[in-house]
């Protein structure tokens, strides 16, 4: 029968940490039944399969993202999704754009909905950054591998994204000409790029 005790360090757990993971549980030795009864109380919100949180805990603007990291920690977030969090889109994704090594099934979760691009080798591992958010590290392209993958993957986006993006990031100086020229090679786009780079150089 879990006591006051396990309840107690299972909220204090989710408020240090935000999302709370079944497994986490592990850590602090509570059964995880306490889950079950502390959400039939209202003491926590069930947000997904596997993932707590406190009712009135704020989401932050990257909820999505750390609900996705927290259960697929290989994915890294691209295209459309990692335009968003450097903030060099005005749209807002209806899906989650993650990046998985060839051959990865489509992860399982039920929310937020997902969109999964295949990347192989180089392609994939290249480009990658490391930011924290909410506790919870996000894997996310970085701007010049983001841009670069977005004329890579024009037919799925749209050109005038990939176009809108590059120009973007070289007004807002987030990119340099000669990193986007780098991943252009790595992904194999430059005679797709060129013009467009020379044209704003």
């Amino acid at each position: 029968m879990p006591s006051d005790t396990h309840n107690q360090r299972v909220l204090d757990l989710a408020r240090q940490k935000g999302l709370l993971r079944t497994s986490d549980l592990d850590a602090i030795d509570a059964p995880r039944v306490v889950l079950t009864r502390l959400t039939a109380a209202g003491l926590l919100d069930k947000v997904g399969r596997g993932l707590y949180r406190l009712p009135n805990y704020p989401g932050s603007e990257h909820e999505g993202l750390v609900t996705i990291a927290t259960k697929v920690p290989q994915a890294v977030f691209c295209l459309l999704s990692s335009l968003q969090f450097h903030e060099l889109t005005t749209q807002l994704p209806r899906q989650i754009w993650i990046a998985m090594p060839r051959g990865s099934h489509v992860p399982r979760i039920d929310y937020p909905p997902i969109k999964m691009v295949q990347m192989s080798g180089e392609v994939y591992n290249a480009g990658i950054e490391e930011h924290l958010r909410d506790g919870v590290k996000l894997r996310v392209y970085g701007v010049a591998k983001t841009v670069v993958d977005c004329f890579k993957h024009r037919n799925k986006i749209g050109l005038d994204v990939a176009l809108e993006a590059l120009k973007d990031a070289r007004a807002q100086r987030k990119a340099t000409a000669d990193d986007l020229w780098r991943y252009a090679k790595i992904c194999r786009v430059t005679n797709v790029m060129r013009p467009y780079l020379e044209a704003i150089e």
